[in-house]
């Protein structure tokens, strides 16, 4: 959840901080701070509640020489939003600071073993702790110290720490919470996430589970709990670093939504071939062993889970595969019924989300091929998985995710495009028609935004953006897409709202309509519009508005509703990608017309690396 940055090197390095936060905001904007070690020997800090722009107010008036420093942006776990508990945390004597990413979870009882021996704690966070325990340890090694620590702390994390009798030098460690070092011209940063740093480097050098590294402005010591040394090469990655700004565009969520086509076409790629096979190079098995998965679990959280949902559809039509699929929080703590013969699909668009990276490693632990379908290259999912589907679409920095989601979708089609073919459950014109469908997604997409119809959404957004409830309703492969659109409303607008299968109504939902409830409805074309409609008239006739999202051209939906949220025709499995447009638009529209900040909407982070 947090964001954490450090640097040491030739620089004065506050405002090489400070940017990195910046471009880790995402990971939480609830406080904010950095410590800077100046060449004298002191260590001098700034904090600040709310976002980084405080921090920057903060520090105009602080102009420090340090070549040595760190920064941290907060989600708060353990302790209020207050300028005590933002990062970073001191020992007593001031001269050693720590930043953290994670939870310690035997906090509570280190921190009474601590008090007992007179240590004054001044914050009421879990990672104060790092810290005193650091300090109690020192004998004049930093590495020692923390190599003394890390065996006490339970649960997960990445602190990195630094000691104004060091200068020079920076010590992190990890477990299971991302770190990533970046690699300069004598200059050494850390990060919890690429961005961090990616306007000053691209070699990086990646952080496994149980390592602690030790970072020099012209090296990179990396080693095991037991202090021996581990050889880390050295990696070039590729990312768009423009993909940091707004280009032109109002705010981050609005860029990302109109980035959406580039976002399907480059998942596409060179994967989809004109006769409908499919190459997924990277899935670490071999046709002959597809063919032969016997079941598909799907695990995940939030947007991906409902990116989940629509694949469970596409893959039992065209493959004929049973799909299972769960929360992954829920699924790690169940009987495990994954093994071998089975695939699990472990969705995640960072890559570090931790309940997903646990259920993960349950179903590997049990025999399960274990894919991991990620955004982000040489992200942990990445490495605990047997298999590899990159979506491709690019850095995205808006908390609600959008582009991700729709990339996400495009990927299990095309592993369901594949599965098909090679089960049988495709034949081969078939599958050529679905290679043309898919392929034809891209431009729809660039079609709708770049058409009359986003305005026309904020128009109808304006009207409703005061009520007090929303309700969702859909069948289908419009569930999902229910589930998406309420989730999009609830994170940015922070209007209850509730998403339900349209035939579930009847059994409890419909209690909440009063005269002028808001519902949406998920009416594009398929085998099932005629039943929405029936719902559609059961909430009209309790004095619900309704707002339909339908497939353009059908104007029998007219009659029923009070507004209608046109998309492109597409075939009925494929409609979720165009369908969600509108939604995202909806929500984004309502957030505005509020006036709130949908880029970093209250309480929420990017990237869930807690529990």
């Amino acid at each position: 959840m947090c964001g954490i940055v450090g640097y040491v090197g030739p620089r004065a390095c506050q405002e090489l901080i400070l940017s990195g936060l910046e471009r880790l905001e995402y990971r939480g904007y609830d406080s904010a701070g950095i410590a800077l070690l100046d060449p004298d020997g002191d260590i001098s800090m700034l904090r600040a509640v709310g976002n980084l722009a405080a921090l920057r107010e903060a520090a105009v008036e602080h102009t420090s020489p340090a070549m040595t420093g760190l920064g941290h942006t907060r989600w708060a776990t353990h302790g209020k939003v207050t300028w005590d508990n933002a990062h970073p945390h001191f020992d007593q004597s001031g001269k050693l600071a720590v930043v953290m990413n994670g939870i310690i979870e035997n906090y509570v009882l280190l921190r009474s073993h601590l008090a007992g021996e007179g240590v004054a704690f001044s914050s009421e966070t879990d990672t104060e702790v790092i810290p005193h325990l650091l300090a109690k340890a020192y004998r004049g090694d930093l590495v020692q110290a923390v190599l003394d620590v890390v065996p006490q702390l339970e649960g997960h994390y990445a602190f990195v720490a630094m000691h104004a009798d060091e200068p020079g030098r920076l010590v992190g460690a990890r477990k299971e919470c991302p770190l990533v070092v970046g690699v300069g011209d004598g200059e050494r940063f850390f990060g919890s996430a690429i961005p961090a740093f990616l306007r000053e480097t691209r070699d990086i050098q990646l952080v496994e589970n149980g390592e602690i590294v030790v970072l020099e402005a012209d090296s990179t010591v990396i080693m095991d709990l037991e202090g021996n040394r581990v050889e880390r090469s050295i990696t070039r990655v590729e990312m768009d670093e423009d993909a940091a700004e707004k280009g032109g565009h109002e705010t981050f969520m609005l860029k990302e939504i109109y980035e959406q086509p580039d976002a399907l076409w480059d998942t596409l790629g060179d994967r989809l071939n004109d006769d409908g096979t499919v190459d997924l190079v990277d899935l670490g098995m071999d046709d002959a062993q597809l063919a032969r998965v016997e079941r598909i679990h799907i695990v995940a959280c939030g947007t991906s889970y409902h990116a989940g949902l629509v694949g469970r559809y596409l893959i039992e039509d065209w493959a004929r595969v049973p799909v299972h699929i769960e929360v992954a929080s829920e699924y790690r703590y169940r009987t495990c019924l994954a093994g071998p013969g089975d695939m699990v699909i472990g969705i995640t668009q960072s890559g570090e989300s931790a309940d997903t990276l646990a259920a993960m490693r349950v179903a590997r632990e049990r025999g399960a091929h274990v894919v991991a379908l990620t955004n982000i290259v040489g992200s942990q999912a990445t490495r605990d998985s047997d298999g590899v589907i990159l979506t491709r679409a690019g850095l995205e920095i808006s908390v609600a995710a959008t582009k991700t989601h729709t990339a996400q979708i495009m990927a299990l089609a095309l592993l369901a495009l594949k599965l098909g073919r090679l089960r049988w459950a495709l034949h081969s014109n078939g599958a050529v028609e679905l290679a043309q469908d898919l392929l034809a997604l891209p431009d729809l997409v660039r079609g709708y935004l770049e058409s009359p119809a986003p305005a026309q959404v904020f128009e109808v957004a304006g009207r409703y953006f005061d009520r007090p409830f929303f309700l969702y309703l859909g069948r289908h492969v419009g569930v999902p897409v229910c589930f998406e659109g309420a989730l999009k409303l609830k994170e940015i607008s922070y209007i209850p709202t509730e998403a339900y299968p349209a035939g579930e109504m009847k059994h409890g939902p419909i209690a909440l309509l009063a005269e002028g409830s808001p519902v949406v409805c998920v009416a594009t074309d398929g085998h099932v519009f005629d039943k929405v409609v029936s719902n559609i008239q059961e909430v009209k006739a309790r004095g619900a508005e309704v707002i339909a999202v339908a497939t353009e051209g059908n104007s029998s939906i007219e009659q029923h509703v009070d507004d209608v949220l046109w998309v492109p025709r597409t075939p009925p499995l494929l409609s979720p990608i165009t369908a969600n447009l509108p939604l995202q638009l909806f929500a984004y529209g309502v957030a505005r017309a509020k006036g709130l900040n949908v880029d970093q909407p209250r309480n929420l982070a990017k990237t869930v690396t807690v529990e």
